[in-house]
């Protein structure tokens, strides 16, 4: 769905981002260049939108990236900010404890508008040594059956990943990949990738156990 005034020669979705304040979300649309420079303020629903293309064997295809310049302080978002949404991209901080404990108010808050949309459980910061949500305590994707990533955006760690699984889904071609990739910030933190094989290792080693009865029993552990 292209903004006002806009032509397309390609197709594109609505992707809304939700998740606490300060969780990086601006931060990570942000780093895809083309998408900065284009960006489009909408007065009426106070959001930015970033039109994101990406290149793929199938052809171009965009993503119009909401973001909700901070509203979210203020206790949820307006209906407005979903409407239409095709896609969705749900992110906590995993230095944050609390921020993960939010994610099923905004999966909800965000099913209730947008019916049976794919969506994408995204836990930034992951270049960050002090983490306080380890990858074995993330369940919240699991019991709804969403994808998770664990991504940095500050040093562009798998940021492609979350958008490649939702062209996937919106398209229903499993084997649709990226032919190039996109301009991308530089990095302003580099991580450290032995340590982040481990929480990837981590992260699969939980997929294979039984799911806790509720969240915070995964943090007794």
């Amino acid at each position: 769905m292209a903004l006002p005034g806009q032509h397309v020669d390609c197709p594109s979705f609505k992707l809304v981002i939700v998740g606490d304040g300060g969780t990086g979300k601006t931060t990570f649309v942000k780093r895809h260049l083309t998408g900065e420079f284009e960006k489009k303020y909408e007065p009426t629903i106070g959001v930015e939108v970033h039109p994101l293309d990406f290149f793929t064997n199938c052809g171009k295809i965009r993503f119009y990236c909401w973001d909700t310049a901070g509203q979210e302080k203020f206790g949820g978002l307006r209906d407005g900010y979903y409407i239409h949404g095709q896609c969705a991209i749900v992110m906590f901080d995993v230095t944050a404890r609390l921020t993960y404990k939010n994610v099923p108010t905004w999966h909800k808050d965000l099913c209730r508008v947008c019916d049976n949309i794919p969506i994408v459980l995204c836990g930034n910061k992951v270049d960050v040594k002090d983490r306080q949500v380890k990858a074995k305590q993330v369940t919240f994707h699991r019991k709804k059956n969403l994808q998770y990533y664990e991504i940095s955006a500050k040093s562009n760690y798998n940021f492609e990943k979350p958008f490649l699984y939702l062209a996937r889904k919106i398209s229903g071609d499993a084997n649709l990949h990226f032919v190039e990739t996109p301009a991308l910030a530089p990095p302003e933190v580099q991580i450290d990738m032995a340590v982040q094989q481990k929480y990837e290792a981590d992260l699969a080693a939980a997929a294979a156990q039984p799911l806790p009865d509720d969240d915070d029993a995964a943090f007794d552990i």
